[in-house]
């Protein structure tokens, strides 16, 4: 099994002045640390000073360059970041060696567009999916922006953090989970496919679909039946139904 494990298995790094301030002032979150860079200027950043001071967390000083490095975008971090413990994130890893195991489980697969990621975290954790597998790599970081598009459920939404889409496909079908995929034309629906009481379901990239080395490996493809001519949904959509079905279920 790929025991990948990362310092952001732990943390949603949020960048940028305002979603900085924004996450200090919420209450319901647990902030590790802030860092901000020497050469930062500007009055929010005693704004953000003050926050963190008043609930006790630590802000710590870097060099431009390591807080640029630190965020993952060198655009747009403003000088700033934040750790925000997730307290439901953890290794993908931890999740196939708990007990009892999760019962379903999504798998992102090459998504990169950042609302169609946040929109899918806030779908499944609404509809109870126990576990999102989030990809470091082929997927859309896990940034302020996926955050927005998820209303704030990123941070608590329960996402198991792996290397890769590939390596997660496999460890998966180690740990006894056959895999399901969306295709346009599967011959079973999702709604009336049977389903075992563990699963795991690949959702693919938006204009690619499913990679080619996870499409070795899944066990049985689904459709979501269209009507009037449509040919396909939104990735985030056809999340939408998916999880819902899930639900329906039980």
């Amino acid at each position: 099994m790929h025991a990948e494990v990362s310092p952001k298995d732990r943390f949603l790094t949020v960048y940028g002045r305002k979603p900085v301030l924004e996450a200090l002032n919420d209450t319901s979150l647990d902030i590790d640390k802030v860092v901000i860079a020497d050469s930062a200027r500007g009055g929010s950043l005693a704004e953000i000073r003050k926050a963190a001071r008043a609930r006790s967390i630590p802000v710590t000083t870097a060099s431009a360059h390591r807080v640029k490095v630190l965020a993952g975008n060198g655009k747009q971090d403003q000088g700033v970041l934040a750790d925000v413990v997730a307290p439901h994130m953890r290794p993908l890893s931890t999740a196939l060696a708990e007990h009892p195991l999760p019962r379903r489980l999504l798998l992102l697969d090459g998504i990169t567009t950042q609302s169609n990621v946040g929109m899918i975290l806030r779908t499944a954790t609404a509809a109870g999916i126990e576990g999102i597998v989030v990809p470091r790599k082929g997927v859309a970081s896990l940034d302020p922006i996926v955050v927005k598009a998820s209303a704030g459920v990123a941070f608590r939404a329960p996402v198991l953090r792996c290397g890769t889409a590939p390596d997660a496909a496999a460890d998966l079908l180690e740990a006894g989970y056959p895999l399901y995929a969306l295709g346009a034309q599967a011959p079973a629906s999702v709604f009336d496919a049977e389903l075992p009481e563990r699963a795991a379901f690949v959702l693919g990239a938006e204009t690619l679909g499913v990679s080619e080395q996870v499409r070795e490996l899944v066990t049985e493809w689904l459709s979501i039946p269209l009507h009037g001519g449509v040919e396909s949904l939104n990735v985030a959509a056809a999340a939408a139904v998916l999880c819902f079905e899930l639900a329906r279920r039980g």
